[in-house]
């Protein structure tokens, strides 16, 4: 482990920087005590636990936990004496991803500085983690949506448990799969990826595992022993932490009414070039099939933004030949984009319609898909004014070392 020492100290003095710039942007009436309080730390023989703490919100992530969670993980990186970290949920949920219902009335208040700071901080964790250089473990006890699968999935190890459920259902909120989604979402089997961007559709912890978005799985009686056996490792070797996970791991297989049993036809209705010819696709098979899985697939796709679902479509495209940093800084870009109201204002109706006041009859502009423009779509990945400056990611001093 020492060997790490010489590695990180000479990236210190950046890590510092970034951090004063994220606190900057924290609420005003943010305090020591509330950043500390909603990320919990425990301290084992040579690692450390994080604990997200807001379980009345689902573990929702705000600008208070990036920020922590990115010095926390600054430190410990830099600590020879610590040689892997641990991060899990409290409550019910790992994370519920990003505090959408905060960031609605941030940007209803013109607080959109606010909103800003929240991307910029929570995508640079994101990265951080992505490059850390020491083994990370998720343990993904519960649900794990949006941006709770950016702060895990770039990490060495996932478990997935039988009570994890997945889903990144940004497009029924008239936004975009987010906080690297693009990334880990172009990776997975055949088409999976944009099929779970465009519909949002859930995977439970067994399908995790099988298309490769948990490394282990085990039942969730066995987590006190995985957790007290970690907490005895002393170790920097990501062998003997797969090891203990290993240990207690389950051998499980999707369900037969899984959408991985149907990657075929996934692959089909999923591969088109345009969100038009994918419906096309799936009504076609609904049709000929009457399978509830097609038509669950087209209800969800019928009632999620239209704007969404072309932007979606091409981000997962895109990030299939993109890098985590190039995705992340583009997915910023976006995502301001997506708040700005300047081309849209889905993401607040979406929002108001499914969470703030739950009528659940958002009224999308544009209202159809035939009336969103390439211009509409291409402004959502234009690059940002020239008074408004990208993501900066350390890319040079990190990768260097990874």
């Amino acid at each position: 482990m020492q060997s790490l020492k010489l590695l990180v100290t000479s990236r210190r003095c950046d890590s510092l920087i970034r951090l004063k710039r994220n606190l900057s942007s924290l609420p005003i009436n943010s305090s020591a005590d509330d950043l500390q309080n909603q990320v919990l730390v425990e301290g084992k023989a040579s690692s450390r636990v994080a604990i997200l703490n807001r379980p009345s919100s689902l573990n929702a992530l705000n600008t208070n936990i990036g920020a922590r969670l990115h010095e926390l993980y600054a430190s410990w990186e830099d600590d020879p004496n610590i040689g892997f970290v641990v991060m899990k949920g409290s409550g019910r949920a790992f994370c519920a991803g990003g505090d959408i219902v905060a960031l609605y009335h941030l940007i209803n208040e013109g607080k959109i500085e606010k909103c800003k700071g929240f991307f910029r901080t929570l995508y640079s964790f994101i990265y951080h983690l992505g490059t850390y250089l020491k083994p990370h473990v998720s343990i993904l006890n519960g649900i794990t949506m949006g941006g709770g699968a950016g702060i895990s999935i770039p990490g060495t190890f996932r478990l997935a448990t039988d009570r994890t459920v997945f889903a990144t259902p940004e497009t029924q909120i008239g936004f975009h799969p987010d906080a690297g989604a693009s990334f880990h979402l172009s990776r997975l089997p055949g088409h999976l990826g944009e099929y779970l961007g465009l519909t949002g559709a859930k995977l439970i912890g067994a399908e995790m595992v099988s298309c490769g978005l948990a490394t282990h799985y085990s039942n969730t009686d066995k987590l006190p022993l995985i957790e007290e056996e970690l907490g005895n490792l002393v170790t920097d070797d990501p062998s003997v932490i797969e090891s203990c996970l290993e240990k207690y791991s389950d051998v499980v297989y999707p369900e037969k009414t899984s959408a991985l049993h149907r990657i075929e036809v996934l692959n089909k209705c999923f591969g088109h070039d345009t969100v038009e010819e994918i419906i096309d696709a799936v009504e076609s098979e609904a049709s000929a099939t009457n399978d509830a899985w097609c038509n669950s697939t087209l209800k969800k796709l019928k009632e999620a933004s239209p704007l969404s679902l072309k932007v979606s479509l091409r981000s997962v495209r895109e990030g299939r030949f993109q890098t985590l940093d190039q995705c992340l800084v583009r997915e910023y870009r976006m995502s301001l984009q997506g708040i700005s109201k300047r081309i849209s204002n889905d993401f607040c109706e979406g929002v108001r319609a499914r969470v703030v006041h739950k009528d659940f009859a958002p009224k999308w502009e544009p209202p159809s898909l035939e009336k969103v423009s390439d211009d509409m779509v291409d402004q959502y990945f234009a690059p940002l004014s020239e008074s408004e400056p990208n993501l900066e990611l350390p890319t040079k001093q990190r990768e260097a070392f990874n």
